[in-house]
């Protein structure tokens, strides 16, 4: 019986691992969406661009480097806090008002994990 419910756990395990990765991947996703959907305006480097031209780059900067964000808020704080280029801050610019895109992603973030 032991043998048994040790090959279920090492057959399990990957599993698991694997829905933990997934999970990550669609708050990732799902903040890159919020992006997208904001109408938002987003300064990088000093230029403005459209909230769809924005979730590209974050999408682009999240392909290329994923290993660097194992969760959600990795990804907010090492990919899309700003230009690794310049070392500038991005900024979402929402009905005038200027905010941080690692503060506007985070909320974002603590708002969907709370639903």
């Amino acid at each position: 019986m032991s043998r048994m419910m040790l090959s279920l756990i090492l057959l399990t395990a990957p599993i698991s691992q694997t829905m933990g990765e997934t999970n990550v991947e669609t708050e990732i996703q799902l903040l890159i969406h919020a992006v997208r959907k904001s109408g938002c305006d987003f300064d990088r480097n000093g230029t403005l661009y459209k909230a769809g031209r924005a979730a590209e780059h974050l999408e682009l900067k999240y392909a290329r480097d994923k290993r660097y964000a194992d969760s959600a808020e990795a990804f907010i704080e090492r990919l899309a806090t700003g230009s690794s280029w310049s070392g500038e801050p991005y900024w979402m610019i929402c009905d005038g008002d200027k905010t941080l895109a690692a503060e506007w992603l985070s909320k974002k973030l603590e708002s969907s994990q709370a639903e």
